[in-house]
């Protein structure tokens, strides 16, 4: 009983992938009557609603570690994941890798990650609100730019920019424009709230697999070499901000902000854009943004607990 109470959501991933072989039907149809839109959309309330911006400012005028994360999240990792993706992986994929290596930061668990890592969690909350909000306009443009090389893929840029300025920023504003006025009632109901967002996340992936059954069994292996690639990836990733933290001079809690929140990509807005301009040409395209965030809540939680261990230490040192 302990095991799933502290891992119901990967063994709710497990169940997800089950229900969505037996019941594929059922998938196609919360996609074609936008059911789990409605759900990413109360999603980003929530976001706006439980995300304490305060403490962000004393960070406003520090633009140095804000800005670098937003050239690696948005620009250095984009072009990695999609030169990388181009030497092993199949053009449906590659795609796929594109869809979530253009993805904003994730909200919550990177925050609570470099809150874990004794990391600096204003710098976390200003990285994930400058990249969410930038990514929305970024993510047409440089999507449609690589996805685009090499095929006649045409992307609505448009038309995409408005559906997530609808789908995420407006819910998100709105949530922080009602927080004012309940804020002092939210505590009781944080973990609640949590448990939402990670119940939509588990819709998604149940949503993926069923729009993709068949086309998941006749890929077999290929499956497998995204998600080794996802590992690959990432850890990559974590070392050039790993990297990047160091060469601009940031301290240790900044170190840990940046190197985990700038790392994150959110399954969300991948869904979004897949489900509007890639599910029924490519319907296993969502399967490496699926791969990453896996792989992201696992790796990112060992290395939270590493960055742990070394301020513990250093705590000690210096008592």
């Amino acid at each position: 009983m302990a095991f799933l109470k502290k891992n119901w959501f990967f063994v709710g991933i497990a169940v997800m992938i089950i229900l969505a072989y037996l019941l594929p039907d059922l998938g196609r149809w919360v996609r074609e009557f936008s059911i789990l839109n409605v759900g990413i959309f109360l999603a980003f309330f929530v976001t706006g609603l439980t995300l304490e911006t305060s403490s962000i400012g004393s960070h406003l005028r520090q633009f140095k570690a804000p800005v670098a994360a937003m050239i690696s999240s948005l620009l250095l990792l984009p072009l990695l994941a999609w030169l990388l993706a181009r030497m092993v992986l199949s053009p449906e994929f590659v795609i796929g890798v594109c869809i979530i290596a253009t993805a904003p930061v994730t909200v919550a668990s990177g925050t609570v990650m470099t809150a874990i890592g004794r990391g600096n969690v204003p710098l976390s909350l200003f990285i994930c609100v400058l990249g969410n909000f930038l990514a929305i306009f970024t993510i047409p443009v440089s999507l449609s730019v690589l996805v685009s090389i090499g095929s006649n893929i045409q992307l609505p840029v448009v038309k995409m920019l408005t559906g997530l300025l609808v789908t995420v920023l407006v819910p998100t504003v709105l949530g922080q424009c009602v927080r004012p006025l309940v804020k002092d009632q939210l505590p009781p109901y944080k973990k609640m709230f949590s448990i939402f967002q990670q119940c939509v996340v588990l819709l998604i992936i149940f949503n993926a697999v069923a729009s993709s059954t068949d086309h998941i069994v006749q890929a077999g292996s290929a499956i497998i070499l995204v998600l080794v690639f996802m590992v690959v990836l990432h850890s990559l990733v974590l070392a050039m901000n790993y990297g990047i933290s160091k060469g601009i001079g940031l301290d240790r809690a900044s170190t840990v902000a940046f190197t985990i929140h700038a790392s994150q990509k959110t399954l969300t807005v991948s869904y979004l854009v897949w489900a509007g301009y890639f599910a029924d040409q490519y319907p296993m395209a969502l399967i490496p943004s699926i791969g990453y965030h896996l792989t992201q809540m696992i790796m990112d939680t060992a290395v939270a607990e590493k960055f742990r261990i070394a301020a513990e230490k250093d705590e000690g040192y210096s008592a």
